[in-house]
């Protein structure tokens, strides 16, 4: 089997789990999980804020976020794609009490210029704007990445008009390896940062948040408020150092394998799109009976609508892989 449907059914290798098995552990609620506080400390270095918080998923991550940056009754802006709108089970209204205002914009990224046009003043009719979320790489949009100067612009946008900016990097490090440029540097402009272990790094759960001392020390009292205080989660925690360390630079591959499928669908009739990085997506007929025709043959990918096939690579899918999934679609498409 050759499953493409996400990059979240990873498996932790055996030297992720010997990493994990041997982890010194601690009670994280207590703040002496010793383990948690390295990851931690990595995961702040490398975003450039001050510090972070180690959280379940990257779903808590984005929740707490806009907990940090906002009150109930605000609005928050964010693309009308991105994760917190369509994927996160209305958390933000259900917990911290906002409404996402979403905006429109080509594959997955705003213009800084949608910033001013969507607020609408002090009136006391209508919820204030304190936020920004950008998703980058954004998932809807085709796993694309945001040009720097595109992130400035919003940032700089944003913060001139009173905003917090906050940037839900799922796949930030795929952002970084397609850009070349770090994530400290991607991530200067926002006030808070997350990104997943649990997807393209091979991590078996979790995210961080990080940014200022004072959000962090809030979005910690929030993540209890959830129940999301765990205790000795070093265990887990050793499983995104390893990833974080051995894991990051060979998302390349990934691309390269999404650049090889996309290309092998074209080739055979499919209109398969030009991956950023590890996401491929196939316009077909009929998505759901393409679905069944594929696991039938041992190929696993996901729809994302009636007519419309995502395939996403990562590191549980060599080239072996990758052949065998063109294989299928050929035999499919000669049918």
């Amino acid at each position: 089997m050759v499953d493409l449907r996400s990059d979240t059914v990873t498996r932790p290798s055996a030297a992720m789990r010997r990493a994990m098995a041997d982890a010194e552990v601690g009670d994280d609620v207590f703040g002496e999980d010793p383990t948690v506080l390295r990851l931690e400390a990595m995961s702040a270095e490398r975003a450039g804020k001050e510090a972070a918080l180690f959280v379940a998923s990257g779903s808590m991550a984005n929740l707490l976020a806009i907990s940090v940056h906002t009150r109930p009754g605000d609005e928050v802006l964010m693309h009308q794609d991105a994760h917190p709108f369509n994927y996160e089970s209305g958390g933000a209204a259900a917990y911290a009490g906002v409404q996402i205002r979403p905006l429109a914009g080509a594959a997955g990224i705003l213009d800084a210029s949608a910033i001013p046009d969507a607020l609408r003043g002090a009136d006391d009719h209508v919820a204030p704007a304190r936020l920004l979320c950008v998703e980058d790489t954004s998932n809807r949009g085709g796993g694309t990445v945001h040009p720097i100067e595109v992130l400035d612009a919003l940032t700089t946008t944003a913060h001139a008009h009173g905003l917090s900016t906050h940037l839900d990097g799922a796949r930030a490090w795929n952002a970084v390896v397609a850009s070349g440029i770090g994530l400290e540097r991607r991530a200067r402009g926002f006030d808070t940062v997350g990104f997943c272990f649990s997807k393209g790094l091979g991590a078996p759960v979790g995210s961080v948040l990080c940014g200022s001392r004072d959000a962090i020390a809030l979005a910690r009292r929030v993540r209890k408020r959830l129940g999301g205080g765990m205790r000795q989660v070093g265990i887990l925690a050793a499983g995104a150092i390893f990833a974080l360390e051995h894991h990051v630079e060979r998302l390349a591959q990934d691309h390269a394998r999404a650049a090889r499928l996309a290309a092998g669908l074209r080739e055979l009739g499919f209109a398969a799109t030009e991956p950023s990085t590890n996401l491929v997506f196939v316009d077909v007929d009929d998505a759901p009976a393409m679905l069944d025709a594929l696991a039938a043959r041992g190929v696993r990918c996901f729809a994302t609508g009636p007519r419309r096939l995502r395939l996403v690579t990562h590191l549980d899918v060599d080239d072996d892989g990758i052949g065998q999934a063109l294989a299928t679609f050929a035999a499919l498409a000669e049918k």
